[in-house]
């Protein structure tokens, strides 16, 4: 199937599982979450004392929240139209935007810290957000991303679509969203090629199995090298 095509399933399976996420979400269904990657991203956001932060691929807004419990100034961004009302609908600041859009230049905003947990599931989409990221933060911010481990997705270890799943979000699932795995080095070398430095890396550990429950990449803009006179 053409990449394109792929892109397009991302969306249409969360339009169609929305409800049930938001479900799966505020029942504290997912273990991961729970005992170590939820309070992985906040402490990784939080590490940089941030006055404003935009959520990119909010969902149902709880990021967002618990930033603004911290005194952040959060807005949350999301492609899916009933997320961003259900995150509305308990409070903040919720837009509905596609990366494509955001890529595009349709948000005119900036902040501190972008955050980007669990939500950078393409291929070439990604790519174009990860370019637009830099003009999204204020000089001195960063570009935060939490993803799934490379090393604990299984055969083989190469760039490619692969199938998702659901398993351990509970009942009430459709077809499950593919998505675009990227080796470590692939990572770095496409903050590298939107002009971002990684300038951190973090494996939280699941407190049970004593393995990766994912990554996360800190990156910062990459400054304007001066020329040398003469």
């Amino acid at each position: 199937m053409a990449a394109g095509a792929e892109e397009a399933r991302i969306l249409d399976a969360w339009h169609a599982n929305a409800q049930a996420w938001e479900r799966a979400v505020r029942e504290g269904r997912i273990e991961s979450r729970r005992l170590a990657t939820d309070q992985a991203i906040l402490d990784a956001v939080l590490a940089h004392s941030p006055r404003t932060a935009i959520d990119v691929g909010c969902g149902e807004g709880w990021l967002a929240r618990a930033l603004a419990e911290k005194g952040v100034q959060v807005l949350g961004v999301d492609a899916v139209p009933a997320l961003v009302e259900t995150a509305r609908a308990k409070g903040g600041d919720f837009r509905i935007l596609s990366y494509e859009a955001i890529a595009s230049g349709a948000l005119d905003q900036r902040a501190d810290v972008v955050v980007c947990n669990f939500s950078l599931l393409g291929g070439a989409s990604v790519d174009a957000l990860l370019v637009a990221a830099p003009r999204l933060l204020e000089p001195g911010g960063a570009l935060i991303v939490q993803t799934l481990h490379p090393a604990m997705a299984g055969e083989p270890y190469a760039d490619g679509w692969r199938e998702g799943s659901w398993v351990g979000c509970g009942e009430g699932f459709g077809q499950a969203a593919p998505w675009y795995f990227r080796t470590l080095g692939s990572w770095v070398a496409a903050f590298g090629a939107a002009g971002m430095d990684l300038v951190q890396l973090v494996e939280p550990l699941h407190p049970d199995t004593g393995r990766p429950a994912s990554v996360i990449f800190v990156a910062v803009a990459r400054q304007a090298q001066p020329r040398s006179p003469g």
